[in-house]
């Protein structure tokens, strides 16, 4: 199919998303006003550390987050429908149908007790309530075909457990898209996965994007997946947007010191493979009681006075379609990410 063109209307668009969540200790800030958007057939990249607000994000856009804990505002339109505040019944029917989800464990988000076929099949089903088994099995069948597995029709009828670790997250992958959902959102989906194992599955994803036009947002802390499959990406920390742009802006111009760190913590195929690799210094802030001015403060080297009390606005940061929150002036930002990041990030 064709690829998306750069005046294509998102089909997922996002806008001033806040999450809060009601704890014993006070309100959780886990999201504070994410904006993005990904048009059919590109991938947006969301990275940042644990506790950074990548999944919540992904469970905001699919109206998973429980009303009773927390609220969700701000806009979330999926194929021009608006999600935030629309009835669950409503939500549950897009839910599967216009947009999957790749959970990071297969063996917990599949059921035990029922062949993984038959898990594919109703999840067809429920979107297709006159179809009946047979066509519902051979639909499930089809779908595993497609996605790699050997003699599908023999597996349809066994278990998550029978299954390896890679051929279950390819069941996953068939599961999410049973339905032909125009959005895909994948979190952590190679993380226990071996490399080999791992390269598969992007390319699997790559290839079925590549077929049905997908709109992919990939939740991830590896720069490295993120490096070979996004076409746009999103750096998260405690909550909020700290740099965005196009792949190959934000990992080989990174102009945010917490990208800088993201990528100095990781090997790269361009530096040299004697040099330490330098882990950011501290921890995520608590999103109860964050810093104040800019999160990240008390990890950044650069931070100056202003940093400790000035929240930085998400803006420009040179090339269009770039977009920083830093206090450092943009020339400044510009010595210190080479200075920081040798051979500036990771390539594809």
């Amino acid at each position: 199919m064709d690829s998306p063109k750069a005046g294509d209307d998102p089909y997922l668009r996002v806008d001033d998303l806040r999450v809060r969540f009601d704890t014993a200790d006070g309100v959780v800030r886990a999201v504070d006003g994410v904006s993005f958007a990904v048009p059919r057939g590109r991938t947006l990249g969301i990275v940042g550390e644990s506790g950074s607000g990548k999944s919540a994000t992904a469970l905001a856009v699919l109206g998973l987050h429980d009303p009773r804990r927390g609220t969700v505002t701000g806009t979330i339109s999926v194929g021009g429908r608006q999600l935030v505040g629309l009835a669950e019944d409503r939500v549950r029917r897009l839910r599967g149908r216009d947009v999957a989800m790749i959970f990071q464990d297969p063996l917990s988000a599949l059921h035990p007790y029922y062949s993984v076929g038959r898990q594919i099949a109703e999840a067809y089903r429920v979107h297709h309530p006159r179809t009946g088994r047979r066509a519902a099995r051979t639909r499930a069948v089809d779908m595993l075909d497609r996605v790699g597995i050997p003699q599908p029709a023999r597996r349809y009828d066994q278990y998550p457990h029978e299954f390896s670790g890679g051929m279950r997250q390819r069941a996953m992958i068939a599961m999410a898209l049973v339905n032909d959902p125009a959005l895909v959102i994948a979190d952590e989906p190679t993380t226990a996965l071996d490399v080999t194992v791992q390269a598969q599955i992007l390319d699997l994803l790559a290839d079925l994007q590549a077929e049905f036009r997908t709109a992919i947002v990939l939740i991830t802390h590896d720069l490295g997946v993120v490096a070979q499959v996004a076409d746009d990406v999103l750096v998260m920390y405690a909550g909020r947007v700290v740099e965005q742009g196009s792949m190959p802006q934000v990992l080989r111009r990174p102009q945010h010191p917490y990208t800088w760190g993201l990528l100095s913590s990781v090997p790269s195929l361009h530096g040299d493979p004697d040099a330490d690799l330098v882990p950011i210094p501290g921890n995520p802030p608590s999103l109860i009681d964050p810093p104040p001015g800019c999160a990240f403060h008390p990890r950044c080297r650069y931070a100056g006075d202003r940093s400790r009390t000035v929240v930085p606005a998400l803006g420009p940061a040179g090339a269009a379609g770039h977009l920083v929150a830093c206090h450092l002036p943009a020339g400044d930002r510009a010595a210190l990410s080479h200075q920081a990041v040798p051979g500036a990030g990771v390539s594809r």
